[in-house]
């Protein structure tokens, strides 16, 4: 049976090149990198020429950079310590309702703690409306954060204006980019972007690493108290080889990004082009220009998403319905709800999301074998039968 994997912004298969870069630091070179002799030396120099790696993607100063366990603690730093250390300046912040949990949930946690948040809506391809930001800012506002693209519809927010509106009131703006991150161009002096989360096995790298930048002169209270690690910012012993890895995977991204978005376009298109010929009643959710490359967020109209994902899996097909992190919620997706889509149809949606090793022939055998899978749930709808 086939083994098709259409699922990558759930996570990424760790590269050869980045699993080799990592090994050493497993075996040979295990020293701990604040120790000043032999042993520590080598894997501290290990350590900063990744943070240069994982700088040069972004287009910021090693200054500027710690290394974190992963994108949520990348979220819960920048949110939680802008939002403590500002807390005598104001207690508001702005958010969107299509966020990842992690910056959700930081959110909702501040307001049991006396901060307000406001979530701003999104239109039916998924953006929210820059006037609707401009009118939501006040003078309690310290900090806006706007994911730079969505985990489940792959759509690009536009950042860049956001972040000059953030720049022009003075407030703090956080964006996170963990599915941005070396899919397109990222240049954080270009965005006005005071922090910016990313992490590693959304890349080719390893779970249970990721960065978060943080903007010269922007103050954050740490969330994780320990040692002097990370410039006092981020307590406890580096993951060294994670930290190795995810500089690797940075050095590859950037030199595969402009070869690797145009096959992911091509995929994309012949995907969302077959299926809009060979199955009806489906909607691509999202705006249909400002999406990452390798995202495809179909609802199908009358079909359950996670029986055609055990479907598919039958086949030999890895897909998802939305976010890896609420895959065990039976709660239809916020992300689609709040673009507008019924319950029903928000349940019926898959995500296909597409990697690096992803052929032509996959999709034509996805193209192959969806049809008949969804006519056959379809037949078992007293709904379908007069929708024909």
């Amino acid at each position: 049976m086939n083994r098709i994997y259409f699922d990558h912004n759930a996570t990424t298969p760790v590269l050869d090149e980045v699993f080799e870069a990592m090994v050493p630091f497993l075996k040979e070179q295990w020293g701990n990198p604040s120790s000043i002799h032999w042993a520590g030396r080598g894997t501290r120099k290990a350590v900063e020429d990744a943070r240069e790696r994982v700088c040069s993607l972004l287009n910021c100063a090693p200054l500027e950079l710690i290394f974190t366990s992963s994108g949520t603690e990348g979220d819960n730093h920048a949110i939680k310590g802008l939002a403590y250390a500002q807390k005598n300046k104001g207690n508001h912040i702005i958010t969107t309702k299509v966020e990842h949990p992690a910056v959700l949930s930081t959110c909702k946690h501040l307001q049991k703690e006396g901060f307000e948040v406001t979530y701003l809506d999104v239109d039916k391809d998924g953006l929210i409306d820059l006037e609707e930001l401009k009118k939501a800012i006040t003078p309690k506002t310290i900090l806006i954060s706007v994911m730079y693209a969505n985990n489940e519809t792959g759509v690009l927010f536009p950042i860049k204006e956001i972040g000059q509106i953030a720049k022009e009131k003075s407030v703090a703006f956080h964006t996170d980019a963990v599915q941005a991150a070396g899919k397109i161009k990222i240049d954080v002096a270009d965005l006005n972007v005071d922090l910016m989360t990313i992490s590693g096995h959304k890349l080719y790298g390893p779970k249970g690493i990721g960065a978060l930048f943080i903007k010269r002169g922007t103050r954050l209270v740490p969330i994780i108290h320990g040692g002097h690690q990370e410039r006092n910012r981020r307590g406890g012993t580096e993951n060294v080889a994670g930290i190795v890895a995810m500089g690797k995977a940075a050095e590859i991204a950037m030199r595969d990004m402009e070869k690797e978005t145009e096959h992911l376009s091509v995929l994309k298109a012949r995907l969302e082009k077959g299926m809009a010929e060979r199955v009806p009643h489906i909607k691509v959710n999202g705006h249909p220009e400002r999406r990452l490359p390798n995202t495809s967020n179909i609802s199908f109209e009358f079909v359950e998403g996670e029986s055609l994902l055990l479907n598919l899996d039958m086949k030999g097909i890895a897909a998802s319905s939305g976010s890896a992190c609420t895959s065990g919620s039976l709660e239809p997706s916020h992300v689609l709800v709040s673009m507008g889509l019924s319950h029903e149809l928000s349940h019926g949606s898959v995500r296909f999301s597409l990697g690096k090793s992803n052929t032509v022939e996959e999709i034509d055998y996805l193209l192959e074998i969806m049809p008949p899978i969804v006519e056959r749930m379809r037949s078992m709808s007293p709904l379908y039968a007069g929708a024909k």
